[in-house]
């Protein structure tokens, strides 16, 4: 089978693209075809472990390789089992002119020593066989673009938007965030700076996050097609909380307090919402007082997708702290996982966050470090070897551990039971979850620490561990939130689930498509 292959690019990052494309792989597998995502070259520190498929990762030592979240959600989406051909290449970015470079789901040093236009030759016939075997042997491959296909700064050593679409004879959607204002410009712009030939893949825009009178669109769609002979497809509304997890970026900067289900409207009448709101609370859940969980937000956050869930359990106030102030009135204090571990240890401190933490551990509230955060909360990080290059670094002390990073990363799933769980945590004793792990550093018991009595509660081993009160706690499993027995003993409560999500996605843009549309973008 040779798959038919639909592109979803965007005007600019934002746009819109990843979601539009999560949404498709659901609606085409709900139509019973074999779906695929793809998305050549992705940058996000946000990132998920998949079996290899490919034997590399075997013959290298292990057998679990990394791909972007957003391709890793796609999958789930699609009913497929998430695959690093979905995603080649990841960049991890460690510093503003620097990332790690990910191929094929595993670090490439040498890679990531040659500049950016230097690498284009040598990854794309990974690429393309990626591509190619994921073609065929499914119905159809949803492409994701990535920023603007229209960046000439870019085009010559592109590897992600115009090179694969003519790669795959893609039928190319163009999105634009109409919330932001000048869409019908974007899109016109965008059209115009592309090479003629590839216009022509161009078969429809797609205006994204409408709200408003749509009675005050026109005579601008028809005025854009008669410009550039392309179709506006659909008029997408504006979705606030949709519940699929954000690619890059905090999930924005107000706190989020959570409803029954913020993708669920007043009126549920969209394709596939049938119980997609239905969640459960115990009538003992700590929900009921409120909880104002505050995730610390320094410059290199990873992982941050994993708090996803919090945002759709009723109740949970969530909220981004960058300041000692933002950090006033919460419950949990949470330290999430970092690309760069000591030197956003270093910007904490330079916020006064560090005091900030302290104080509030203090006082008895919940500290929660995951992965990068409980590396900060021990008492120091030694880098002998360079690996973040951020040298070794004095850790918050909340937890009497130590932590070395090496050359070697851990990239595995993991399956762990909490054991004896004490203090504000213990409602998580005997809980079995199950997540990923992604990290360079080993964590384990200060010596001379333990030599004088203070030593960590060790709840899971070589995983997690509590200060001797039991409020402060560090484990190095991503995904803890996406668990739903976490979710309930934690909260009482059952958040909705990611097909509940996915269905709801494909609905509203089924709606949104002019009709026989999306059957016309895969038809023979």
């Amino acid at each position: 089978m040779t798959a038919r292959c639909v592109m979803v690019l965007g005007t600019s990052s934002g746009a819109g693209k990843s979601w539009i494309a999560t949404a498709l792989c659901r609606h085409y597998a709900n139509q019973g075809l074999k779906v695929a995502p793809f998305k050549a070259q992705n940058m996000s520190n946000n990132a998920r472990v998949v079996a290899d498929s490919t034997g590399e990762a075997v013959e290298r030592g292990g057998a679990f390789l990394e791909i972007g979240s957003a391709q890793y959600f796609q999958a789930l989406a699609a009913r497929a089992e998430p695959d690093v051909r979905m995603n080649p290449l990841l960049l991890k970015p460690e510093a503003d002119t620097r990332s790690q470079v990910v191929l094929m789901g595993q670090v490439d040093h040498a890679l990531g020593e040659l500049p950016w236009r230097g690498r284009s030759e040598r990854v794309w016939p990974q690429i393309a066989a990626a591509l190619d075997a994921l073609r065929a042997s499914h119905d159809v491959v949803v492409i994701e673009g990535a920023g603007s296909p229209a960046e000439i700064n870019l085009m010559a050593s592109d590897v992600v938007n115009l090179r694969v679409a003519r790669h795959a004879d893609a039928r190319c959607l163009l999105v634009a965030d109409i919330d932001r204002g000048g869409a019908f410009a974007h899109l016109y712009g965008t059209w115009a700076l592309l090479p003629e030939a590839d216009r022509a893949r161009l078969r429809g825009f797609v205006l994204n996050k409408f709200r408003g009178d749509a009675a005050l669109l026109p005579p601008a769609p028809e005025q854009l097609r008669q410009l550039t002979g392309v179709p506006t497809l659909a008029v997408v509304p504006m979705r606030f909380g949709h519940g699929l997890p954000e690619e890059d970026g905090v999930f924005d900067d107000a706190p989020h307090i959570g409803t029954a289900w913020d993708l669920q409207e007043k009126s549920a009448s969209s394709p596939g919402s049938a119980g997609a709101g239905s969640y459960e609370e115990s009538s003992n859940s700590e929900i009921h007082q409120g909880c104002h969980v505050a995730v610390v937000a320094y410059p290199r956050i990873s992982n941050l997708d994993e708090f996803q869930p919090l945002k759709n359990v009723p109740g949970v106030r969530l909220s981004w702290a960058r300041s000692p102030a933002a950090l006033a009135g919460a419950d949990w204090v949470v330290l999430p996982g970092s690309k760069a571990t000591a030197a956003d240890l270093a910007w904490l401190r330079a916020q006064g966050l560090d005091a900030a933490i302290a104080a509030h551990a203090a006082r008895g509230g919940r500290v929660l470090g995951i992965c990068g955060g409980l590396q900060m909360l021990g008492e120091a990080i030694i880098d002998l070897h360079g690996v973040e290059s951020g040298g070794n670094a004095p850790g918050l002390g909340l937890l009497p551990l130590v932590t070395s990073f090496e050359p070697g990363k851990t990239v595995r799933r993991t399956a762990a039971r909490f054991g004896d769980v004490a203090g504000p945590w213990a409602a998580l004793a005997g809980v079995t979850l199950t997540g990923y792990e992604i990290h360079s550093g080993q964590t384990a018991q200060h010596p001379a620490m333990a030599a004088k009595g203070d030593v960590a509660r060790e709840v899971i081993p070589g995983l997690a561990w509590q200060n001797p009160a039991g409020n402060v706690l560090g484990l190095y499993l991503h995904g803890l939130f996406e668990d739903a027995a976490v979710l309930h003993a934690l909260f009482g409560a059952r958040a909705p689930t990611l097909d509940d999500v996915f269905d709801r996605l494909a609905g509203t843009l089924a709606q949104a498509f002019e009709p026989g549309a999306l059957d016309a973008l895969v038809a023979p």
